[in-house]
């Protein structure tokens, strides 16, 4: 399965390096306080990782981050619950 990953990843990056050497011309990009002129490949990918960044930490703080929370609180219950189940038996064992 591994190799299947790995050759699909090659295959995406020669399409951009592909796509990128048949888009070389250059896009004034103008941000008010700034005005970079970029390849159009470059533009693409800087985008490209822009959005997987902003993705990605959307995803980060509103699911995983809960997701990590609830999965503490469950186990703080669940050895409190334990806990509790055995003071007893060691009480009664005395």
């Amino acid at each position: 399965m591994r190799v299947v990953w790995t050759l699909l990843a090659l295959l995406f990056v020669l399409a951009g390096a592909v796509f990128g050497a048949l888009n070389g011309d250059s896009v004034a990009f103008d941000f008010y306080f700034f005005q970079p002129a970029l390849h159009k490949g470059a533009a693409l990918l800087a985008a490209f990782l822009a959005g997987w960044l902003v993705a990605g930490l959307t995803l980060w703080l509103g699911v995983i981050l809960p997701l990590k929370r609830r999965l503490a609180r469950q186990r703080r219950d669940q050895l409190q619950r334990e806990q509790r189940r055995e003071a007893p038996e060691a009480a009664a064992a005395e």
